[in-house]
């Protein structure tokens, strides 16, 4: 239990991860994050800007373009995954139970901007920890045309990897004191994320009662 409990607490640091990960654990927790369901507790958001942070300074190692290929890779083949997941086994997971790792509140969450925003949904849930990793298998649930999936999937995952990489690299690399405010900038972006899973909980609570 104390090993789990370590490995855990390894995924949610996200300077530990790139800075003894390097390119290859960014890359597959990016993957997992991104569409496969019981990946949505992974970093999402700021590994991606920590990640070019590190990447400006120096730190990892590695061309900012291999690291925007890496990224942008790994979120639309994730998102891909969802996809296909969701397209042929919806109905199993729409009536599964409850679970630490799945709850029903997330897929109706997500439907919810489904409704309200459309196909762009896929776009703008790049952004929004959980709905990012549940928007793609609600795609696939409800059928949504492939090509127009992968249109909007690409596009997603380009603006998502060019803001936030993008913009970390250029922090890191016109202010490398940034480095020492890392745990500054993750309680940032947990304080967004949790702001956000709190209120998509509470909107979806609601509209249950409504029902």
């Amino acid at each position: 239990m104390e090993q789990i409990s370590e490995w855990f607490k390894y995924l949610m640091d996200s300077k530990e991860l790139i800075q003894t990960g390097g390119l290859i654990t960014i890359t597959l927790i990016i993957f997992i994050e991104n569409g496969i369901i019981f990946g949505f507790f992974l970093p999402g958001d700021y590994l991606l800007f920590l990640s070019g942070v590190f990447c400006g300074t120096k730190t990892l190692d590695v061309p900012i373009s291999l690291l925007m290929v890496c990224i942008f890779s790994a979120a639309v083949l994730g998102s891909l995954i969802g996809y296909i997941t969701g397209r042929f086994f919806g109905n199993n997971i729409q009536t599964r139970p409850d679970s630490l790792l799945f709850k029903k509140e997330y897929i109706i969450n997500t439907h919810k901007y489904f409704e309200k925003y459309g196909s762009q949904t896929l776009i703008i849930a790049r952004f929004l920890p959980v709905v990012r990793t549940f928007s793609p298998v609600l795609a696939g649930i409800v059928k949504m045309n492939f090509y127009k999936f992968m249109l909007y999937n690409v596009l997603g995952g380009l603006i998502w990897t060019v803001v936030l990489v993008g913009g970390g690299f250029y922090f890191g690399e016109k202010f490398p004191w940034i480095v020492d405010y890392v745990q500054y900038i993750i309680f940032f972006f947990l304080g967004i994320t949790t702001f956000t899973v709190i209120k998509g909980y509470l909107n979806a609570k609601k509209e249950l009662k409504d029902m």
